[in-house]
This record gives C-alpha cells, sequence and structure tokens, in this order.
C-alpha cells in the first residue's frame, strides 16, 4: 500500500579534497551514529551508577532500531544536523531508558522518523514531541486499545471487490491485535488523562455494522439490477463514453444486481482501467486514467442505482454475515460495539497510534 524510497548513508554527501584535509559536508551513517552518541552524554549524567548499565542498555536498542530505518528513507540522515531534530531525539533517549517495554524502542524510531517527514510542519510535530513523552506512561492495552481504533477510522481497503476489501481489513487487524484488547472504562480515562483521546458523555459512537455500511457504502447500495430498463440505461452511457461494459460487474450480495467495483461513490474519482497488452511475448497490465466525462458518466450511473430500502437492508445483512467468517473482524466488532462512551482521538493519539499500526504493519500508509 505504501512506497518506500531507499538510500544507504552518505549517498548525499559530498567530499572536497585540499593537500592533507578533507571536509565532509552531509551527514552519513557514522555521523549520525556519533550525533546520536553525542546527546547521550547528556542523558549519562542523570542516572547512578547503577541505573547507568540499564539505561545504556535501553538507549542502545533504541539506536539499533532507528539508525537503519534512518538510512533506508531517503535524505533522513540529514535531520541529525537539525537543531530541533537532536532536541527530540535527546527527549526519546530519555523515554528509551525510562521503558522496560521493547516494543517501545521501535515506536520510538516510527515516531523520529514521521517527524523528519513532517519537516517544518509545527502541529505535527508538536503531537510527535508529546507522544514521544508518553511512550513510557501508557499501558499495554491502552496503547493497543488507542491503535485499533485509531485504524478503525483511517485505514480501509481500497479494492471494490467485496470478499477481497474484507480480506485486507481480516489481514489488517490480525497485525494489529498483538494482545489481548481492553474492556472497560479504566483504559478509557488512562488515554483521556495523557490527552491522546477526549471522552464525551454526549451522542453514541456508530456501531460496527452502521459504520463500515457507511464508508463502505459501494458495498452494499443497491447497484443496476439486471436485464432491467437502468441496465440499458447504464450500457447506454458506458458506450457513449467508450468506457467498457464490464466495469459493471454482478454484485456479490445480490446475483440479480449488477454494481460499480468502488467502496463508495467518492472512489469513482480514483478509478484507473486495466488494459492488457503483449511485450516481448508476455501479457502486461497497463493502467489508463479516464477524463473527467468518463468518471463523471460512470457516477450518473451510480445515480440510478436501485433505492429500494429492503434490498439495501438485506445487502447490509449479508455483508454482516461475510464479515462475522473473519475472525478478526468478527473479535473487532464485539469489542468496537462494546465501548462504552464516544471518544474522540486527538493530534498526540494520532500520531502515537499511527506509529504503533506502522510497526505492526510496514505497509501502511503514512499519517496525513
Amino acid at each position: 500500500m505504501m512506497n518506500r524510497q531507499s538510500q544507504k548513508g552518505g549517498d548525499g554527501s559530498t567530499n572536497f579534497q585540499t593537500e592533507q584535509m578533507v571536509v565532509h559536508v552531509g551527514i552519513d551513517e557514522k555521523r549520525a551514529r556519533e550525533v546520536f552518541q553525542e546527546m547521550n552524554l547528556q542523558l549519562k549524567r542523570e542516572y547512578t551508577q547503577e541505573a547507568l548499565d540499564i539505561a545504556n542498555a535501553r538507549v542502545t536498542e533504541f539506536e539499533n532500531s532507528l539508525l537503519p530505518k534512518m538510512e533506508n528513507v531517503e535524505g533522513a540522515l540529514e535531520a541529525f544536523s537539525d537543531p530541533s531534530f537532536q532536541l527530540l531525539l535527546a527527549d526519546a533517549q530519555k523515554t528509551a531508558a525510562a521503558t522496560e517495554r521493547p516494543a517501545d524502542y521501535d515506536l520510538l524510531s516510527e515516531l523520529l522518523i514521521h517527524r523528519f517527514k513532517k519537516g517544518e510542519d509545527r502541529v505535527a510535530r508538536a503531537g510527535i514531541s508529546l507522544a514521544v513523552d508518553i511512550i513510557d506512561k501508557i499501558s499495554d492495552e491502552a496503547l493497543l486499545g488507542l491503535t485499533v481504533a485509531h485504524s478503525v477510522s483511517s485505514f480501509l481497503p481500497a479494492s471494490g471487490d467485496i470478499h477481497l476489501g474484507l480480506n485486507t481489513l481480516n489481514d489488517l487487524f490480525g497485525k494489529i491485535f498483538y494482545g489481548i484488547l481492553p474492556s472497560g472504562q479504566e483504559w478509557l480515562d488512562h488515554l483521556d488523562i495523557l490527552n491522546t483521546i477526549r471522552i464525551s458523555s454526549f451522542g453514541n459512537l456508530k456501531k460496527t455494522q452502521e459504520y463500515y455500511s457507511d464508508v463502505l457504502s459501494g458495498y452494499i447500495d443497491g447497484g443496476i439490477e439486471k436485464n432491467s430498463e437502468n441496465q440499458t440505461r447504464a450500457f447506454e452511457i458506458l458506450d457513449l463514453n467508450r468506457l467498457p461494459r464490464n466495469i459493471l460487474i454482478e454484485h456479490s450480495l445480490n446475483k440479480d444486481f449488477l454494481r460499480i467495483p468502488v467502496t463508495n461513490r467518492a472512489q469513482i474519482q480514483n478509478l484507473v482501467l486495466q488494459q492488457v497488452a503483449h511485450r516481448d511475448g508476455a501479457q502486461v497490465i497497463i493502467p489508463v486514467q479516464l477524463t473527467n466525462e468518463q468518471k463523471n458518466a460512470i457516477d450518473s450511473i451510480y445515480g440510478i442505482y436501485s433505492t429500494d430500502s429492503n434490498i439495501k437492508q438485506n445487502n447490509i445483512s449479508l455483508f454482516m454475515d461475510e464479515w462475522n467468517k473473519r475472525d478478526n473482524l468478527r473479535v473487532l466488532k464485539e469489542w468496537w460495539d462494546n465501548i462504552p462512551t464516544v471518544i474522540s482521538i486527538t493530534s498526540v493519539g494520532k500520531v502515537l497510534a499511527q506509529s504503533n499500526a506502522q510497526r505492526c504493519d510496514k505497509n501502511l500508509p503514512p499519517l496525513d
């Protein structure tokens, strides 16, 4: 889901040589480690000898998690020359020294990578700095609950195929469910104290069925009835706009209807045709971008979908049957539907949960 760029340390460096002097411009992996140790000297002064060995071991684990990740992101090592990044690094080292949870070293690394990618975005930087400060304070179950709640609101399948889309969600939560999901009110109060969520006493949290039927409405909306006047109209629109008729596929939840393979109507704007071509004796798939007129034509077909509420309700019921066939989604539904209050995730909570989710699944897209 996410493209990664890679650059080895030192690629951005330029060397100027005179008779006996070499000047290095830029930060390579060796210099980045030196900066890491220089910042760590400040930390060492704050501990007694008895605590120093433990602190050093933890900070070393953090270093060994951070540096390879920074090397693999183009230009990231240059951040070690940024004063504000160095201050954040020192705070991250303090947190690493204070936490006994091994996963936190990877989590801190993800936050610093995110800090580099956000550059001059001060709002993002503030959230990241506060997240770094609380990693050693947040409980295991609260962090897991926060990460799952963030994932529900942030990650949706891209596939217009209902079964593939649900499988994608099931696989995602299978990676994120690394512990026992929290229950009751205590974990929510804990997150509220840490300013990662806000609890509201007004309204009700949407249940799984209502929420996902809304955000994945393209899966459950009625569609075009087969052999009907609307199908004839839809085919005429496709033909007129030089679009293949197989854009309309059989509705997985209702064999008597056809649908456009999108997760929701808005995704029509992102549709791309797949064209088969032959090169050197092999078949290759070439993506073909749609014109605005073609996108509008497909959207107009969505506009003549059946609006029969009984058909839609039956689709929702069948959609949830498919949902419950998948173990992780069934667990998610039971957990989510029992959250006792309305919550909203703060900017601090989002960046912390996103970094933890990416620690679990490296292919997740970055936070906007």
